[in-house]
């Protein structure tokens, strides 16, 4: 077998390989994206919480738990 031959195949495997994990980390942003913006519609029309409430309490979040006292 010629290099070209065998630089091509390698080249087809690494291209195969990227775009496989491409996919999953794109399935994996969609999914989380989906049960995210689920979680939010369900909050606001089950409880009222909007999402500006809510990302309030996020960015709260690290100054509460660094205020609790240890025990």
């Amino acid at each position: 077998m010629s290099t070209t031959v065998i630089l091509l195949i390698a080249a087809l495997i690494v291209t195969f390989l990227v775009f496989t994990w491409l996919i999953k980390v794109v399935k994996a942003t969609v999914q989380t994206a989906l049960t995210i913006a689920l979680l939010v519609l369900i909050l606001q029309l089950i409880f009222g919480i909007g999402p500006s409430q809510l990302w309030q309490k996020i960015i709260e979040l690290p100054q509460l738990i660094w205020q609790q006292p240890t025990k």
